[in-house]
Parts: C-alpha cells; sequence; structure tokens
C-alpha cells in the first residue's frame, strides 16, 4: 500500500491536483476512544495503523509544498461490491441461512455506506477552495451493534437467519505463521471496542451529510452482491 499511496501523493503535485484520501481506523490502535474526531491522537497497534499513519505524514509533507489534500476517515466500508468484511465474512453464507459476525454482538461498531461516503467526497471536492490546504474529517457512518447491523440482514432477507461468530482463536493461533493472519490478529479490537465517528466538522462543512437509512444501505448492499433481487 506505501508505494501506492506514495505514487497518488506523487501524482497529485505533478498534476497541481486535489488529493481525496479516504482514511480509516487502523491509526488509533487499542484501546479505541469510544468517540473519534479530528483531534483524537493517532497511536496505531497494528502494522496495517503503522502504515496508515505513515502514509499520512507524507500526505501532510506534501501539504507544506503545495498539495491541496481532504482526507475524509471511515468506518468498515460496505456496499457497492465486493472485497470487505461485509460480503468476505458476514454475508459469505447468507444463501444458506446464515451470519458470520466478528465480534460481540453488543458492540457498536463504525461501517461506512460507499455510496454516502462517495457522495460525501464529491461535495467536499466541489468546495475545495474555501477549505484549508490541508483538510481532514470524519465520516459517521452506521456506528451499530451487531444485533442491529445483523438484524437489518435478516429483514432484508426476509427471513430469520443463524448468527455464528467467527473463529478468531484460530486466527490468533495462526498469527505466528501467517502473514494474514497476523495482520487480522492484530486489528481485532476494532471488534471488541466500541466506538463510533464524531461528524460534527463535517456537517459544518457541507451540511446535511450524504446518509442512506441502515436497512436500505444494507438491503442494497445485498442486492449488489446478488443475494437479494
Amino acid at each position: 500500500p506505501l508505494p501506492l499511496a506514495y505514487s497518488a501523493i506523487a501524482a497529485a503535485e505533478t498534476a497541481g491536483a486535489t488529493l481525496l484520501f479516504p482514511g480509516n481506523l487502523y491509526n488509533y490502535g487499542s484501546p479505541l476512544p469510544a468517540v473519534i474526531d479530528e483531534n483524537t491522537p493517532m497511536r496505531p497497534s497494528s502494522r496495517k495503523g503503522q502504515v496508515r499513519v505513515a502514509i499520512e505524514d507524507r500526505i501532510a509533507e506534501a501539504t507544506e509544498r503545495g498539495v491541496r489534500t481532504i482526507i475524509v476517515r471511515a468506518g468498515d466500508f460496505y456496499g457497492g461490491g465486493r472485497g470487505s468484511w461485509f460480503d468476505l465474512v458476514l454475508a459469505k453464507e447468507i444463501t444458506r441461512g446464515r451470519i458470520t459476525y466478528p465480534g460481540p454482538p453488543e458492540v457498536a461498531h463504525e461501517w461506512a455506506y460507499l455510496p454516502d461516503f462517495a457522495s460525501t467526497l464529491l461535495r467536499l471536492a466541489a468546495i475545495r477552495e474555501t477549505l484549508p490546504q490541508f483538510a481532514s474529517f470524519g465520516f459517521p457512518g452506521h456506528a451499530v451493534t451487531g444485533h442491529e447491523f445483523t438484524a437489518a440482514i435478516a429483514r432484508a432477507m426476509r427471513g430469520k437467519l443463524e448468527t455464528k461468530r467467527m473463529t478468531w482463536w484460530l486466527i490468533h493461533v495462526l498469527r505466528p505463521v501467517v502473514p494474514l493472519c497476523r495482520e487480522l490478529s492484530e486489528i481485532a479490537y476494532l471488534w471488541n471496542e466500541p466506538h463510533r465517528i464524531d461528524g460534527a466538522k463535517l456537517g459544518a462543512a457541507i451540511g446535511a451529510i450524504p446518509h442512506t437509512p441502515l436497512d436500505l444501505a444494507v438491503a442494497r448492499a445485498l442486492e449488489d452482491l446478488g443475494a437479494i433481487s
């Protein structure tokens, strides 16, 4: 990820373009603050978090050289296609009537519906000349418990679904020998520690923040995966 990010920064600098960067929550580490805003200290506790902080440090350096930057920080993306926790874990066995949830069902987790996030980026890009050279915003998506999120999935599927927990113990055991398991193990805290993103600064900048209701967003995400029609 570092070479790709650095290439994007260099391209923006060469072209005199505005760099729109999707930030995430890896930067903050464990223990994770219950409420995260633009002033929350970054104390990464994982390799992924350290990489993200390194990228944002490089972005800050480029900003000092004149690159206009907008960082929008969000939780776990879902909707619009494949490649997220939503389809790779939660909905992997949805057609068999099963949901796999990665964390305790009573813990709040921050989700970001991708079409809402994309709309937010466009609205910020439209007012970029009014923003500071380096602008950072938190995107408040759906900060809901596992109970609430899986219930929304069940409503969209119009039926009762079996919910099971992800087998983290195996991932933790394999951590020393399997690189992917090591990285997943390091970010398990994101599912065990309740958190949400404060969107006050973003709302002050663009007004009403794009926000598809949870039930509709989940249903559309399942449609994107072909799980419902």
